[in-house]
């Protein structure tokens, strides 16, 4: 078989699937489609449900502002009454500044408690991994934290922090309890 022929063989074969495609369109019998359309038309139409009522927003008003943030630990009622509430409360920005204050104190760890010749001391353990020795008045935390009371298993910080306003600040305990790692 040549080439021409070949190529008219081709040409044959495409004009009568051609042919055969075009035969299927030439039935205009088109009776089930209308059937079926007619029976949908003749069903009753559904029920369309009304568009909601819209409720009025009604404003909350927070008033939880003085409250204990919800993911510090909870302060026990001994640490509260042990601080002393003054008139003017205000950082003093003109110490020194102690190592463990470049940390927050929730990165800060209790690890551990030494005692020599009637001196306790806490361990406390940076993010960086070092071992810290501290005892009542060394200050850690970034928000002016001082410790005011050890025990075997806590050490009782008082922060001070803003209130919010332009020279406001309030006095904030907080608990750091010995971990077992």
């Amino acid at each position: 078989m040549s080439c021409r022929q070949f190529s008219s063989l081709g040409r044959f074969v495409a004009l009568v699937m051609m042919a055969v495609t075009m035969l299927g369109c030439a039935d205009n019998d088109m009776s089930d489609l209308d059937a079926f359309m007619a029976e949908k038309r003749a069903r009753p139409g559904g029920v369309i449900e009304p568009i909601p009522t819209f409720t009025a927003y009604e404003a909350f008003a927070y008033a939880a502002t003085g409250q204990r943030a919800p993911f510090d630990r909870p302060v026990e009622v001994r640490q509260i009454t042990r601080i002393s509430a003054r008139a003017t409360i205000m950082p003093d920005f003109d110490r020194p500044r102690e190592f463990l204050e470049q940390f927050t104190l929730d990165s800060l760890q209790m690890v551990g408690r030494l005692e020599r010749g009637g001196t306790y001391w806490s361990l406390m353990r940076d993010p960086q991994g070092g071992i810290h020795r501290v005892s009542p008045g060394n200050f850690l935390g970034r928000d002016h934290g001082r410790i005011t009371e050890m025990g075997e298993t806590f050490i009782a910080v008082i922060e001070i922090v803003t209130d919010g306003t332009a020279e406001g600040w309030v006095e904030r305990p907080r608990v750091i309890e010995l971990t077992g790692s």
